[in-house]
Parts: C-alpha cells; sequence; structure tokens
C-alpha cells in the first residue's frame, strides 16, 4: 500500500467540489500541505499541452489524482456537447501522457457513472461499461472519461504506469454547484424549493416525468474511496462508487420539499428528457479490492447539504444584506 504522507500529491480539481474533500481525507492521513499542490485554472489551462507541462515542472508530482473536469446537468450537456468531449479528453490526454515521462508514481482517473451504457443491467456491473452506447445528451462526456480508462490500460501495459480508476455515482453535499443551469439534480432542487418557499411561489417546476431513477453519493465517502484506491490500486481496473440503492427523480423531489419546507405543487414538464432512465451501480468490486463502503445515507446527506446551503444564504445576508 502507497504511503501518502511520503507522496507529492497533485490533485486537479482540487479546489472544486470533490476536491476539497479529497484533500481533507489526504490531510487525515498525514499528507502536508506542502504536498499537495492544487493547479488553479487561472495559472493552467490543463487542456493545453503547454499548461500541463508547465504544471509538471513547477509540482514535481508523485501522485497525481484527477478530479478536473467540465460537466454539468442535463441542459449543460445538451448545449455543449462539444466543449465537454474535447475538454475532458484533452485534459486526460495530456496529464497521463507526461506522468508516463516523467516517471509518476501512480495516476488515479476519476470517471463518470456517465460512461455506461444508456440500458445496461441495474445494478450497473463494471463488465458492461463497454456493452451499449451511453445516454445521448450526456454520451460526449461519458465517452470521453471512458477512453482515458482505455488509455491508462494501454500505458500500464505497455509503460508500466501505475494507476486507479474511480467510477462515481452521482454526487451531492456540501459545497457543491448550486447554479440552477449548470448543476446536477440535488443542488437545483434544493435551491427551487427553498428560494419557491421564501418567496411564496405555489409550485416549481421539475425537468422530465420523473420516473427516471438515480442513485446518489455523499461526496465525503466519495472522496475517501478516492483516496482509498490511490494507496491500494496499482492496475486501472474500473471501481463503482456508490450506495447500491436507487431513487426515482418523483420520489427524490419529495423528499427535498420534505425537508426544505417547501409545500406547494411539484410539476413535471415531460417535453424535457430524464436522461438515463435508470442509474444504480453495483458496489461489490469497491468492498473486495478497496474495502470501501458508503455510509452516509440519501436523508442524512441532504439534510446536511440543505444545512450548509442555508447557511450560505445566511452568511451572503449578513454580509451584502
Amino acid at each position: 500500500m502507497l504511503d501518502l504522507s511520503q507522496q507529492r500529491i497533485t490533485v486537479t480539481g482540487g479546489a472544486g467540489f470533490l476536491g476539497h474533500f479529497v484533500i481533507e481525507a489526504l490531510k487525515r492521513r498525514g499528507v502536508t500541505d506542502a504536498r499537495i499542490f492544487v493547479p488553479r485554472r487561472k495559472d493552467y489551462d490543463l487542456t493545453k499541452e503547454a499548461d500541463v507541462v508547465r504544471m509538471y515542472d513547477d509540482a514535481k508530482p508523485d501522485v497525481v489524482i484527477h478530479l478536473a473536469a467540465e460537466v454539468g446537468g442535463i441542459g449543460a450537456n445538451r448545449d455543449h456537447p462539444g466543449r465537454f468531449f474535447f475538454a475532458n479528453a484533452a485534459m486526460g490526454l495530456h496529464l497521463i501522457e507526461h506522468g508516463r515521462q516523467r516517471g509518476i508514481k501512480k495516476f488515479v482517473q476519476t470517471g463518470t457513472v456517465c460512461a455506461y451504457p444508456k440500458f445496461a443491467p441495474v445494478p450497473f456491473n463494471e463488465q458492461d461499461l463497454w456493452n451499449g452506447y451511453p445516454e445521448e445528451t450526456n454520451a460526449p462526456y461519458g465517452v470521453a472519461k471512458k477512453s482515458l480508462f482505455v488509455m491508462l490500460d494501454g500505458y500500464k501495459r505497455e509503460f508500466g504506469l501505475n494507476s486507479a480508476v474511480i467510477v462515481p455515482v452521482n454526487l451531492f453535499g456540501p459545497e457543491d454547484n448550486f447554479d440552477l443551469h449548470t448543476s446536477h439534480v440535488i443542488p437545483a432542487l434544493i435551491r427551487k424549493c427553498i428560494e419557491a418557499k421564501r418567496s411564496g411561489a405555489g409550485h416549481i417546476d421539475c425537468w422530465g416525468t420523473g420516473s427516471a431513477s438515480r442513485e446518489f453519493l455523499y461526496v465525503e465517502d466519495a472522496a475517501e474511496g478516492i483516496v482509498v484506491a490511490t494507496e491500494k490500486m496499482d492496475e486501472p481496473k474500473p471501481i463503482n462508487l456508490g450506495t447500491g440503492s436507487e431513487v426515482t427523480i418523483k420520489n427524490l423531489v419529495e423528499l427535498i420539499a420534505e425537508l426544505t419546507g417547501f409545500t406547494g405543487e411539484l410539476r413535471w414538464d415531460p417535453t424535457k428528457p430524464d436522461g438515463q432512465p435508470r442509474r444504480c451501480l453495483d458496489t461489490a468490486k469497491a468492498k473486495t479490492l478497496l474495502g470501501w463502503e458508503a455510509k452516509v445515507d440519501l436523508r442524512t446527506g441532504l439534510q446536511r447539504t440543505i444545512a450548509w446551503f442555508n447557511q450560505q444564504d445566511r452568511v451572503r445576508e449578513v454580509v451584502y444584506g
């Protein structure tokens, strides 16, 4: 097992939602601030090879945990399919190749549940990743990420590059992106419900029919799984991270409305896409290979996330009110 406390670790996307919690998990293992490097976008555009080279020159990492991504909800994926494919593929290609050239000890690739085929058997098992095409609205993002799994497999076999590949289900939690256009479903719904309650609105609008199902993983659980994989895995075998349980979007909206105290009407717009019909992961491999299981259930995670969002609003009222 790799002793992370003795490594120089670059965490791309380390200033983001998931990255914050991954860094906290690294610190719990004795990794000091001096050994953690977080490339900021204003300083390094990781879609550009020259910036990746400069980042490696500056950071000199032993380990790279690649979390950075350009991603969003159904609307953002529909608006920017070309950008999402290019940005996610380019970042991975440059980071893996130049990491290999410099002899890094390990590269950790965070994938996406969007890589799974649209009609994969539920629960999704890692062996089914290539048995079909992803759901169309997020296929460019999913395929770009999945291509990096193949790259790492090739680099392990040809160059001996140690790596790990983690496939988390939809994440949520404090510090998430709550922008209504670019966010994922949970933060968008939390914001809609809270703002509707405060304004006295009689309803909120929800995309699709509510019949699609999703699985959600609390961000701290995901961060712990990624760091455990960094310690334990040397081969890029995709490993699902999830809870192994699914919820329909309709039931999710009803739960968020209950927890936020919104009692108005939930209006569904069937002209908007539902996305992939079902998502639920088989997490047996994570338990077997990593000894990892999710600890925070959906209701508890939602309560914590709603409390955090409300606290941020109170801070804004004090600062800007």
